[in-house]
């Protein structure tokens, strides 16, 4: 695992993030934030609840709208590894996050549906005048795969920082949640997400903050999570 700058690890409650993040309007023009970690660390929690404390000054981009769609992964062999860095377009995904650096008058983004696992084109508008825009998603800090492109359109990078078995728990809970089988949630779980969340964790080092949350509201995935007993069973 490699090292990182203590200076740089902060713990924060769900408000202080975004309140932290409320600084960054005080930055002339529009700056571009990411925030990136594991699958299950809780990114979706922490932007939702900045869009809601600052409104129309921030809008939020995540990554999952750039899946490949499902028939495109069967394809290519991937579909039983979805989520993995190459299964995304992320040509596509920094072309969009070129435009919106250059703020252009309007540009609409995709996002990502969990309900049915795949994306909808063109289901966020993103307009010239919000001066922060975030996105979030696993491979922001990634060198591989077209990856280092996103870093470069990118002002700052915060890291959130979960534990593996935390991370490991909350998908098992996640997949449950969504109605897979336990055994199933389990396999998927050990052979695709846990070998994704080691990616993104081996690139925390390249975060301008490490954030560990503290206090945070219940994840969707933390309030359908099954007992530890049942998941061990």
């Amino acid at each position: 695992m490699p090292s990182f700058n203590d200076d740089n690890v902060v713990t924060l409650t769900c408000d202080e993030f975004v309140e932290r993040a409320r600084t960054l309007l005080e930055n002339p023009g529009r700056t571009m934030l990411g925030v990136v970690g594991p699958p299950g660390s809780g990114k979706s929690t922490l932007t939702t609840a900045l869009g809601s404390a600052l409104g129309d000054q921030v809008v939020v981009v995540p990554m999952d709208g750039f899946h490949l769609a499902n028939e495109r992964l069967v394809e290519l062999g991937r579909r039983d590894r979805k989520g993995a860095p190459d299964t995304f377009d992320v040509a596509g995904y920094v072309a969009l996050l070129r435009r919106i650096r250059d703020r252009e008058e309007l540009v609409y983004a995709p996002r990502f549906d969990r309900e049915i696992e795949q994306s909808i084109g063109s289901a966020q508008a993103v307009v010239a005048a919000t001066p922060l825009v975030v996105t979030e998603g696993n491979y922001l800090l990634s060198d591989t795969d077209g990856w280092p492109a996103v870093r470069e359109l990118l002002d700052e990078v915060w890291y959130i920082d979960v534990e593996l078995d935390e991370v490991r728990r909350r998908l098992e809970g996640r997949r449950v949640g969504h109605g897979h089988e336990r055994e199933a949630a389990r396999n998927w779980v050990a052979t695709v997400d846990v070998p994704n969340a080691q990616t993104v964790i081996a690139t925390r080092d390249g975060a301008d903050l490490i954030i560990r949350v503290t206090g945070a509201p219940p994840t969707a995935t933390q309030r359908s999570l099954p007992q530890p007993e049942d998941l061990d069973s």
